[in-house]
């Protein structure tokens, strides 16, 4: 028996848009709907609380359109709120930190894995521990990188000014003396800005991202729980959801995927404060 109703993807900003691209690749029948808080983002400079209460905004929002499972495609969120979020929603959530992990600890051969992502991400640890349960004996160094968020939302995915805030991000990971050969991008905003930093990291680094990672893990959730939209003929919709300016996050978006994303729709979520 299939199920029609759309996939909910959540993120702070554009940077779930990675995750909706490869999710939209592996599960070419399944609707979908993105909500993206870009009016408060960034999440990774905020308090956990603020984090919490401002994905469960979000989440309810996308709960209320009725989707049949969430992808919390925000590490920040994923790594403050993921058990709170499945303790709240009678219905599958599905985060981008242990995919992420997952892959990380597959892909080292020196066992040295380092993890760039926002402040409130590090601060958890979630990654280090997702890692480190993968396997014990991998060493794991953590960083955090407030900088690239504002970069990315910002629109600035090339150019000096954009390699010269990489290179000062990831100096402490990748500089003279380092010694990682895997680097986790523990944010989805980083793939967007992944050509400057595997320019910075060379070919003896591997670059693990979860957006690919969190894909898989999704179709086999919808095909274990029976949730898969099966094949009607029709072509699935994918709506768009933003907080902030729908034609800012309309031309990302467009940069991203490669086409026009007319649906973009311009959303409140209440009165908590930015």
């Amino acid at each position: 028996m299939s199920d029609p109703r759309p996939i909910g993807v959540f993120d702070s900003g554009v940077g779930g848009l990675t995750v909706l691209r490869e999710v939209i690749r592996r599960l070419p029948g399944e609707a979908t709907i993105y909500l993206g808080d870009n009016a408060r983002a960034p999440y990774g400079v905020r308090s956990d609380d603020e984090v919490l209460a401002f994905s469960t905004q979000s989440l309810d929002a996308l709960v209320e359109r009725d989707v049949k499972t969430l992808v919390v495609a925000c590490n920040t969120s994923t790594a403050v709120g993921l058990g709170a979020f499945r303790r709240r929603y009678d219905l599958p959530v599905l985060g981008v930190i242990r995919p992420g992990a997952a892959a990380a600890s597959l892909a080292t051969r020196n066992g040295r894995v380092g993890v760039i992502a926002t402040p409130a991400t590090i601060r958890s640890h979630a990654y280090f521990a997702a890692i480190k349960d993968e396997n014990p004996a991998l060493e794991v160094y953590e960083h955090a990188t407030p900088a690239l968020v504002p970069l990315v939302e910002a629109g600035e995915l090339s150019g000096p000014t954009a390699e010269a805030t990489v290179a000062s991000a990831l100096a402490p990971l990748v500089g003279d003396g380092a010694t990682i050969d895997t680097l986790l991008l523990g944010c989805t905003h980083y793939p967007l800005i992944r050509p400057l930093i595997a320019k910075l990291t060379g070919e003896s680094v591997a670059i693990v991202d979860s957006a690919t990672a969190t894909a898989s893990a999704l179709v086999e959730l919808l095909s274990v729980d029976r949730l898969e939209a099966g094949d009607d003929g029709g072509s699935p919709i994918h709506l768009q959801l933003t907080t902030g300016d729908p034609g800012r996050f309309a031309d990302l978006a467009g940069r991203l995927f490669g086409a026009a994303f007319p649906s973009v729709e311009q959303v409140e979520l209440g009165a908590l404060t930015r």
